[in-house]
């Protein structure tokens, strides 16, 4: 009698879930929010205006917001984008809150933190494997 190959493991739903999570919200960080920082969108240069930093600051954020997004699509990257960008939340949250001195828009970055927290939380291990490289 021949034995059956193995078959690989199918991935499980939540798996799935969380690969598409992470590329929506990459590509959301990538394209919809470091992109236009980068470009000198107008609503970008007035709310880092508000903030009462330079450019350099909004080139910083867009920046690391696009290369932020990239890696989280990349899955041995996805943990640890997902965890920088749990900083940069709460940065986000701290300067729309302490430095514009508004909440409106508060929800935004926590909501993201909360998502980029699961994500790292569901990743520590390949965290850890990247940081022992």
């Amino acid at each position: 009698m021949i034995a059956a190959a193995p078959t690989a493991r199918p991935r499980s739903r939540a798996r799935v879930a969380l690969s598409v999570l992470q590329v929506v919200l990459g590509l959301f960080m990538a394209v919809g929010s470091g992109a236009p920082k980068l470009f000198g969108e107008a609503t970008a240069v007035l709310a880092f205006d508000a903030i009462g930093a330079g450019d350099w600051f909004r080139y910083l954020i867009g920046a690391l917001e696009v290369v932020g997004g990239i890696a989280l699509m990349v899955p041995m990257l996805a943990g640890l984008a997902a965890a920088c960008f749990v900083v940069l939340m709460t940065g986000a949250v701290f300067f729309q809150v302490a430095v514009i001195g508004t909440a409106e828009y508060v929800y935004t970055p926590i909501v993201l933190g909360l998502l980029f927290a699961l994500i790292a939380r569901v990743r520590r291990d390949e965290i850890r494997a990247l940081v022992r490289r």
